[in-house]
């Protein structure tokens, strides 16, 4: 248990301080070099792009260690590229290239990171509680979602534009001295298993609720700068309103990963897979209708608190199924290789649905990405697959 508890610590730490910095780049990019939309694009898509990348070497090489070092260096590493950024801001040398290496950085250690730490929770945390200890960091992620930007953006305001950034890393600096404080002997990594050090396409697509999750991300992802656009352009929303719409409903998500496990325990996994996976995907079409003043807020933040809800319903109840599905000597090739797909999926589909929406406009782009949201539930397994 204490090793849980500091494992759920580092956990908070570190995505308290990622959400205190959310969005700090394109800020310091806009505020502090003077960077144009096409500069900001690139920054955005970067880390992205580069990370989905590496990713392919980074899983085998995870697999073969143990994930506890692994984590710890990755934070030490997000610290240290981090720490460069307020460091050559005072210094007066900061640049966009510095920002976009950081941003790769970032986007390939965390990765790793992920990859590691999944396999260790399945390694940590026995099989009939990992469902509780998922649904601890969903509510946990949500909370530093509804808290953090706003008091980064407040922090910013008062302290500049950097102030956000000294933050996060030192969040990672916490972290893993947390992780380091676990202590204990770790068991001997598992032998890779097959004749390829890899996880390709077949294994992946052979995975349930791959596609669907890849695509109701992406698409979900996709249009949000999209609505930015929309709301603070031509509905005239202040941003205080536009940070309210997403910040509110954040609150479903809470509540969504309070519900998790009961749900499962009631109606089972697969069937609670399938529901909250059908019904996350209802959502966003809605927001194609959003118009100005109170009522299209409201709408908003309506149609996000229920897409939020139902993603804080299906993502412990999913993490919990892939790991307990997954053999142990594929869990970081596998999560590895799950973020580089849906890292580039995110940036493809954020590429073509901006192109979109140069031509027929951000609303029916907007309802485009939400029609088509409207199918993925077609990609849903139909009955519960065994473990492969």
């Amino acid at each position: 248990m204490r090793a849980q508890r500091l494992l759920w610590m580092s956990f908070a730490v570190s995505t308290f301080g990622t959400w205190l910095g959310f969005d700090a780049f394109p800020l310091i990019a806009i505020l502090a070099l003077d960077a144009g939309p096409a500069e900001v694009s690139l920054l955005s898509a970067a880390g992205l792009a580069v990370g989905a990348v590496v990713a392919a070497p980074l899983g085998p090489w995870v697999e073969a260690r143990r994930k506890r070092p692994v984590m710890v260096g990755s934070d030490l590493l997000r610290f240290a590229a981090l720490a460069s950024v307020p460091a050559a801001y005072a210094l007066g040398g900061l640049t966009l290239t510095q920002l976009l290496v950081v941003s790769v950085v970032m986007s390939a250690a965390g990765i790793a990171f992920r990859a590691a730490s999944g396999a260790y929770l399945k390694v940590l945390v026995p099989p009939a509680g990992l469902l509780a200890v998922n649904g601890r960091f969903e509510a946990t992620a949500w909370t530093a979602t509804v808290l953090g930007p706003p008091l980064g953006n407040a922090a910013i305001g008062l302290f500049g534009p950097v102030t956000t950034v000294l933050a996060d890393a030192v969040s990672y600096l916490v972290s893993a001295a947390g992780l380091r404080a676990i202590g204990g002997g770790e068991p001997a990594p598992a032998t890779v298993g097959g004749a390829r050090p890899h996880v390709g396409w077949g294994y992946l697509l052979s995975r349930p609720f791959f596609v669907n999750t890849i695509l109701v991300n992406g698409l979900i992802l996709a249009t949000a700068p999209l609505l930015a656009v929309l709301m603070l352009g031509p509905l005239g929303f202040a941003p205080w309103q536009y940070g309210l719409a997403f910040g509110l409903p954040c609150l479903g998500g809470l509540l969504g990963s309070r519900l998790a496990r009961p749900l499962v325990t009631r109606f089972g996994e697969e069937r609670v897979l399938r529901v909250a996976g059908a019904l996350r995907a209802c959502w966003s079409v809605g927001l194609a209708f959003v118009g100005p003043g109170p009522a299209g807020l409201a709408l908003v933040i309506a149609v996000q608190f229920g897409l939020v809800t139902c993603m804080g319903v299906f993502n412990p109840v999913f993490v919990t199924h892939r790991l307990t599905r997954t053999p142990a000597d594929r869990v970081a090739r596998t999560l590895s290789a799950w973020s580089a797909a849906g890292n580039a999926t995110v940036a493809a589909l954020t590429v073509l649905w901006g192109l979109l929406a140069a031509v027929i406009g951000p609303r029916l782009a907007i309802g485009a990405a939400g029609v088509l949201l409207l199918a993925t539930p077609l990609l849903l397994p139909r009955r519960a697959q065994p473990a492969r």
